[in-house]
């Protein structure tokens, strides 16, 4: 383990993130920050020089259908979904008085 966490790191992260740990979890605490560092040394060990940068693991496109414009009178389906029509509109109740 290369990367060993003082005991001063661990107060400061306790400070800052409003915990207050016992000892067993200060131990517990030092010793997983310090399994941390050591795995992202392992990761910035590797040659990542061809790797292309992106945005996101998985390749994102748009899934989204077209938008097709349209000028139909579509009002008489429309209305078939209010539950009351007066004239070509819907009737809602009153909000203002």
């Amino acid at each position: 383990m290369a990367n060993i966490i003082s005991d001063e790191t661990i107060e400061y992260v306790g400070i800052l993130a409003k915990l207050e740990l016992s000892e067993e979890e200060k131990e517990q605490a030092k010793k997983d920050m310090g399994e941390m560092l050591d795995y992202i040394d392992q990761l910035n060990a590797l040659d990542t020089s061809s790797v292309e940068p992106m945005s996101h693991v998985f390749s994102v496109h748009n899934v989204f259908r077209e938008d097709v414009v349209t000028n139909e009178d579509d009002r008489e389906n429309i209305l078939k979904n209010a539950p009351e029509e007066q004239e070509g509109s819907f009737v809602v109740p009153k909000t203002v008085e």
